[in-house]
């Protein structure tokens, strides 16, 4: 055995900090130990684009929720995505101006909000800790938000995820929705580390911001208010344009252009139309990125709306950089330049009134890191031209350096600053150029379309008609057709890409006569439609029913599941104990936690024995003798 005196203590010291390293492994995140970056488990499995995924939302008293929606107060129920249960989670209504839409429609189908850990703090799906189910209201082709953060992502911007989800309640069917990655922690994990910076959703309370509050807008008076504003058609004439000379600045590649990884309660103030020739916009001047003084007070509709935990040194850093935003003495300094350039360009090619350059300055999410600014993006049900009733050609050929309300007058200073240096105007314009001809449209439109006709011929909720769903869809493919040829023919030169230039005498845009905005849905709904299942389907399928096909699927997709059919919500596969997915489908992870552990405790075990080893037998040195010397110098001890 070992003759060191102390190496019983020194084993257990080895083993104490093996087994506290092991811990630190398999648990480090719960102990609030985060990773420098992480991929997210939830990117590949609710969010693989491929398919349509399923939700069955598991609840008592659906009915008396669904009568308290407009509250968007939570409630405690079950999803079970794709099969695997999550219990206790959080579900409310959502939306501003879309809820009171859905309830003067006579309709139930409100889009959600899906918070796992709102009753069970840390509880997540695969590292999602929020979920928005969207209920694809004025939107025919059920693609205008879906497109979007497709194209968005395709190109580099830090966009949400978002697949098609079957929704049904209690097992019987509620329709097709879009899951949208909440705009959170996750998200921000996801997007920039755990080293993240600030997040923020600027709005006006007076436009329906903040929760609670969209009930409360009058639409239609707004819609009063807007005539002869974006409304009205303008008579749209060329001039030879003026473009920039192509310098880019240096401290960008253009090869990498293609893309990578990527509340408070201020007035309203009503803006006079600029004489530039846009139409202002309704909001706050802190809405609009405007830089007024130094008081924090003076950004409420900012400050307000974090999502992040705030200090003051985080107030003064974001106003510090709207101040160099305003001064535009050092842009880089104050803006993400690559990232906000890449969401203009996406963001201008859609054509979104209803945004931070349209008429009512909301539906976008700033992002502050280390005093830098970007957007990200946000609500595109109504993009595409179809926010408001507008000519197809004026929406076709919206210009791309003065976007529908931004005027390039200061009234719009995360957008302005771009064309206050001929550098960033030129690299803008490449930016463009690269999303044109890197990113198919049409491509993701017909894939789209191949995936989910027969969940929308299914869908019993939905706002409009089948028939209804494939002219919208053929209208928004050729939108975006002539879209990309007025933005080419703008960047090229042939068509100017400012308002003024457009209103002069000669001009030749790209004839948008046969395109009708309105097929694609608009503020007004768009057609006849379903109207949230009422006209075609006869209302919701609760309580069972064999629904305007029969329970099962005809022409469904080849590897598809059906939206009814599938097994009730007592059959689901439901992992790991009471039901609690967590405590059996580990992440991806986990495999190698547990690797790297067990070589920890391998190493820590080796390590002792080695140094019993040597215990049992030293080597002979200084002040020491061999074994065959001790037995020479043996003496019997003196009693």
């Amino acid at each position: 055995m070992s003759t060191h005196k102390s190496i019983d203590r020194i084993c257990a010291a080895v083993f104490a900090l093996t087994l506290l390293l092991t811990v630190l492994f398999v648990n480090g995140e719960a102990l609030g130990l985060q990773p420098a970056s992480r991929t997210q488990g939830y990117e590949a499995r609710l969010f693989d684009t491929a398919r349509v995924h399923t939700i069955d939302i598991v609840m008592d008293g659906w009915e008396d929720f669904i009568e308290t929606c407009e509250n968007e107060e939570y409630a405690a129920c079950a999803a079970v995505i794709d099969g695997e249960a999550y219990k206790n989670v959080g579900i409310r209504a959502k939306g501003n101006t879309s809820l009171s839409t859905v309830s003067a429609l006579g309709s139930d189908r409100y889009s959600f909000k899906i918070e796992f850990d709102h009753y069970d703090a840390g509880k997540t799906y695969y590292g999602l800790d929020k979920l928005c189910l969207n209920n694809i209201i004025q939107d025919n082709t059920y693609m205008k938000d879906y497109l979007t953060y497709r194209m968005m992502g395709a190109f580099g911007v830090a966009a949400p995820l978002c697949s098609y989800v079957y929704i049904t309640v209690n097992g019987e069917d509620w329709g097709l929705y879009l899951a949208v990655e909440g705009v959170e922690e996750s998200f921000l994990q996801r997007n920039y580390g755990s080293g993240y910076g600030d997040l923020y959703k600027p709005d006006s309370q007076s436009f329906g911001g903040g929760r609670g509050n969209g009930r409360d807008f009058d639409m239609e008076n707004f819609m009063e208010n807007q005539a002869g504003g974006e409304n009205s058609p303008r008579v749209l004439t060329v001039a030879p344009p003026e473009l920039p000379e192509q310098g880019v600045a240096q401290a960008h590649d253009p090869a990498s252009l293609s893309g990578g990884e990527a509340s408070g309660g201020l007035p309203m103030e009503q803006k006079t139309p600029p004489s530039g020739g846009g139409f202002g916009g309704m909001g706050s001047d802190d809405v609009k990125l405007k830089y007024s003084d130094d008081d924090p007070d003076s950004y409420a509709n900012i400050f307000s709306s974090a999502k992040t935990d705030v200090t003051e040194a985080d107030q003064e850093r974001l106003i510090q950089a709207l101040k160099a935003l305003d001064e535009g003495t050092d842009i880089e300094r104050a803006v993400d330049v690559d990232q906000v350039l890449r969401y203009f360009a996406v963001h201008n090619f859609v054509v979104n009134g209803d945004s931070y350059t349209g008429s009512i300055i909301h539906n976008y999410y700033l992002y502050e890191a280390d005093g830098r600014l970007s957007m990200i993006p946000w609500d595109y049900n109504l993009a595409f031209g179809t926010f408001q009733a507008r000519d197809a050609s004026d929406a076709v050929n919206d210009p791309i350096d003065t976007p529908l309300s931004a005027a390039g007058d200061g009234d719009r200073p995360m957008f302005d600053w771009i064309f206050g240096n001929e550098e960033y105007t030129a690299l803008y314009h490449r930016y463009f150029q690269a999303f044109l001809e890197t990113v198919d449209p049409a491509a993701i439109i017909e894939e789209a379309r191949g995936l989910i006709a027969p969940y929308v011929e299914r869908d019993p909720t939905k706002f409009c008609t089948y028939d209804e769903f494939e002219t919208g869809v053929d209208a928004l493919k050729a939108f975006c057709a002539l879209r990309t040829e007025s933005v080419s023919s703008q960047l090229a030169g042939e068509i100017p890409s400012t308002k003024d230039g457009q209103s002069a005498a000669g001009a030749s845009l790209v004839d948008a006569s046969d395109l009708t905005l309105s097929d694609m849905g608009t503020m007004e709904m768009g057609g006849a439609g379903g109207r949230g299942g009422r006209a075609e389907n006869g209302g919701p399928q609760m309580g069972g029913g064999a629904g305007p096909a029969g329970r099962e699927m005809e022409n469904r997709p080849e590897g598809q599941q059906g939206p009814s059919g599938w097994p009730g919500p007592m059959e689901m596969a439901v992992p790991g104990e009471n039901g609690d997915p967590q405590a059996a489908v580990p992440d991806g992870r986990t495999p190698l936690l547990l690797g790297v552990s067990a070589l920890v405790l391998l190493a820590g075990v080796l390590a002792a024995w080695r140094f019993r080893r040597h215990g049992r037998r030293p080597p002979p040195g200084p002040g020491r003798i061999s074994p065959a010397e001790a037995q020479e110098n043996w003496e019997c001890p003196r009693r």
